[in-house]
C-alpha cells in the first residue's frame, strides 16, 4: 500500500515485457518491529518473478485460510491475468534474502467479483480488495482465524518498506497500529461497508505490505488495502474487510 501510482509503473512495465494484461500495485511496516515468521505459521510472501529487484521477488503478503487457499488483496494478483504461475507463496520465510521457509506455486486466481479501480489525487484506490489463490497441492500447517474487528488496536505484518525511501527492506515487521482512524479525507474513495481505516502517523504499512493481515485478537480481520503517504498525518490506511462469508 502507499504511494501506488510509482509501484504501478514499477509492475506496469514488468507485466508490458512479458505480455501479460492489465496491471496493479502492491504495498511495509513504518514503526513497527522485527518478527519471527515462524510464529505465524499461516502467513505467507507472494513473489514473482516480475519484479526481480525485491528480495525473493515478494511484492505482497497474505494468510493461508484453507489448506489449498491464500487469502490476499485483489490488486496483488489480478495483474497475473491468465498466469496464476507468475505467482507463489512462501511460508516460515523471516528474511527474504534467504531460502528458508516452504514455497509452492499458485495455480488460480479468484478475485471478488466487486473489485474495482478508481483514482484519489495521484494515488490508486482499491474496492473490495481480495483474491483467493488456489496452491498447487494442499500444505500440512494452521489456517488463520478469521474475527471481527473491534477494539481500540490491531497488529499488522509485512515485509515492505520501513520507511517511503527504504524500498529494499528484506525483513519481516509487525507493528500495533490504532483501529477506527478518521478517513474524513478520503472522500467517496473510502467505503466503510467494504473497507476500515487504521494506522496513525507513528505506525503505518507502506509498499509492498499489501495483502498481509490486520489482526485484532490473533484473529483476521482486514487486509492491507491502499492509502496515501505512509504516516502522513489525516491519511490512515485503508484494509479490506475481511468477510466471514468469503465469495
Amino acid at each position: 500500500m502507499r504511494s501506488t501510482a510509482a509501484l504501478a509503473a514499477v509492475l506496469a512495465a514488468a507485466v508490458v515485457g512479458l505480455g501479460l494484461p492489465g496491471a496493479a500495485p502492491a504495498q511495509a511496516v513504518v514503526g513497527g518491529q522485527p518478527a519471527d515468521a515462524t510464529a505465524y505459521p499461516w502467513l505467507v510472501a507472494i513473489g514473482t518473478p516480475l519484479l526481480p529487484l525485491r528480495p525473493s521477488g515478494q511484492i505482497c503478503a497474505g494468510t493461508l485460510i484453507a489448506p489449498d487457499q491464500v487469502l490476499t488483496a485483489a490488486h496483488c494478483a489480478v495483474f497475473t491475468g491468465r498466469v496464476p504461475a507468475a505467482l507463489r507463496v512462501t511460508f516460515d520465510r523471516t528474511d527474504l534474502r534467504t531460502t528458508d521457509g516452504t514455497s509452492v506455486r499458485v495455480t488460480g486466481v479468484r478475485v471478488h467479483p466487486d473489485f474495482r479501480i478508481t483514482m484519489f489525487e495521484t494515488d490508486l484506490a482499491f474496492h473490495n480488495d481480495l483474491a483467493v489463490l488456489t496452491l498447487e497441492h494442499p500444505v500440512q500447517r494452521p489456517t488463520v482465524q478469521i474475527g471481527t474487528a473491534h477494539g481500540d488496536s490491531g497488529t499488522i505484518l509485512g515485509w515492505g518498506a520501513t520507511s517511503d525511501e527504504d524500498w529494499a527492506n528484506p525483513l519481516l515487521h509487525a507493528a500495533t497500529i490504532p483501529l477506527n482512524s478518521d478517513c474524513t479525507a478520503y472522500g467517496d474513495s473510502f467505503d466503510p461497508r467494504e473497507a476500515l481505516c487504521a494506522g496513525s502517523t507513528q505506525s503505518d504499512s507502506n509498499q509492498f505490505d499489501s495483502g498481509g493481515p490486520l489482526l485484532v485478537d490473533g484473529k483476521l480481520v482486514a487486509l492491507t488495502s491502499w492509502g496515501k503517504g505512509a504516516t502522513e498525518p489525516g491519511y490512515p490506511g485503508i484494509y479490506a474487510r475481511v468477510p466471514v462469508a468469503l465469495f
